[in-house]
């Protein structure tokens, strides 16, 4: 009954709701921005030169970025494009395509305004995400608590269940290890990593993202160059399904249209109001506001159309059947096929740190709700830390159709919310983002100094963004 109860609320939200509104919030900033994510493409880049530059408050922007990508880069981009193409086709690749270029608008939006808004903790350490800007920016503490409480249950207790199952998955198919071993193991190992708190997590995300991410990529760029002669012919299905030409009346537009925004936004998660806790918990180089809209716009580009693109390719350059193995070990076979035995293994170990680090990324995130749900103390905190550690144990252990639809429910909800707050802060936005492009086209370092005026205006954090916190180093 529960699940048919998550099924008939998914097939409403993302229906009737969801879809129209990513695509709408994703083409108004790129309208509003005027495409920033074309015409400062190459910028995106130039931010991340300085981005290990930083102070004691926060994270560097490269850890802000690495953060993002821990919880970004997970089971999205090898089981959630393995799912995406075994129901939607190859089709289903192209909206993905979609939903990442014109969610970059979104994504830079949503993390400008998590890095406008912050404030620091009681140990001196920054934090926000968008119960902050729905608090400060539009003076809404309702809105602010039906977002955390979203932000909870959707990262705190459901999103780490199909990183686990995906990991359990993969080991049970390439060394025959029951689940509920591997559950313990990360429940574990998991809990290790968050007691240390956001640097910690920042840390272990610096070190691990890098590596995994170039050796995923390396792998991939290999089997697409031992099939070169193919890959415009596997563009060109992907094209033509999407748009229903290979498809007998056309009936396959929707379903592919429908999985590929679903597993695009559960892999980039713009729009979703998750990455900017990460991008709030930053000092920015360049200190701007917006360079951090920068910095999280390439985590969306190296996420989806890098990352994901790559394990498309895996999958449809294999050969293999597409409805007759599912979920991450569609990947994991298809990879067999084009390399050998070690192929699987490759996987396992990707999928493993991959998923670890998204699962305790998830941790940082949901630790921003627990002010506003009133469980910022030594009790609520220990029922948190249990909660999620036992999300990890279950996802281990449970079906890969009971977590996904949960984390579709859990990723819908959040994403409503945010949405309609991001497109209500639209003035603040393009402000930030014309006061950014007057300095560069000036030749100047872009450097945010609130006034006393535009505190009050703005309902900024006295002092956060005064002269002294942005000094250019």
């Amino acid at each position: 009954m529960i699940n048919e109860i998550v099924g008939w609320l998914n097939g409403l939200l993302w229906g009737y709701a969801l879809v129209p509104l990513l695509l709408f919030a994703g083409i108004w900033f790129t309208v509003r921005l005027k495409a920033i994510q074309f015409r400062h493409f190459s910028h995106m880049f130039s931010v991340m030169k300085n981005s290990r530059k930083g102070d004691g408050h926060g994270i560097t922007s490269f850890q802000a970025l690495c953060t993002s990508l821990a919880a970004r880069v997970g089971t999205g981009n090898l089981m959630g494009v393995a799912v995406a193409i075994s129901i939607g086709g190859p089709g289903a690749m192209f909206w993905m395509w979609v939903i990442a270029i014109i969610g970059m608008a979104t994504a830079f939006a949503e993390s400008t305004l998590g890095q406008l808004y912050k404030e620091e903790n009681r140990d001196g350490n920054y934090r926000g995400g968008p119960a902050f800007y729905m608090l400060k920016g539009l003076k809404s503490p309702v809105l602010a608590l039906i977002f955390s409480i979203c932000l909870f249950i959707g990262y705190g207790l459901i999103f780490s269940a199909p990183q686990a199952n995906s990991i359990a998955e993969a080991f049970n198919f390439s060394y025959s290890i029951e689940p509920w071993m591997t559950g313990t193991f990360l429940t574990i190992f998991a809990g290790i990593i968050v007691l240390g708190g956001m640097k910690k997590i920042a840390r272990f995300s610096e070190l691990v993202v890098p590596f995994m991410g170039v050796a995923y990529l390396l792998v991939a760029l290999w089997v697409i160059g031992a099939n070169i002669s193919e890959i415009p012919s596997i563009l060109a299905n992907i094209v033509s399904s999407a748009l229903g030409l290979r498809e007998a009346g056309g009936g396959m537009i929707g379903v592919a249209l429908m999985q590929g925004i679903k597993r695009g936004l559960y892999s980039n998660e713009a729009g979703m109001g998750s990455v900017p806790h990460a991008a709030a918990a930053a000092t920015p180089y360049p200190p701007h506001p917006a360079s951090q809209g920068y910095v999280q716009m390439l985590g969306v580009f190296f996420d989806t159309i890098v990352l994901c693109t790559c394990t498309a390719m895996i999958i449809l350059l294999s050969g293999i059947e597409l409805g007759q193995t599912f979920g991450i070990q569609l990947t994991q076979q298809a990879l067999v096929n084009e390399v050998g035995t070690w192929g699987s293994d490759f996987i396992a170990l990707a999928i493993f740190f991959f998923g670890f680090t998204s699962m305790v990324a998830n941790y940082a995130y949901a630790e921003n709700a627990l002010p506003f749900i009133k469980m910022n103390n030594k009790i609520g905190r220990l029922v948190f830390l249990a909660a999620f550690l036992g999300m990890i144990f279950y996802g281990s252990i449970a079906t890969l159709g009971e977590v996904i639809g949960m984390a579709d429910l859990a990723m819908a909800l959040m994403t409503v919310v945010n949405v309609v707050a991001l497109i209500l802060l639209t003035k603040t936005l393009v402000t930030l983002a014309k006061d950014y492009n007057s300095h560069i086209d000036k030749g100047d370092i872009p450097r945010f100094i609130a006034t006393d005026k535009q505190e009050q205006e703005m309902n900024l954090t006295p002092g956060i963004w005064s002269e002294e916190n942005t000094q250019i180093k």
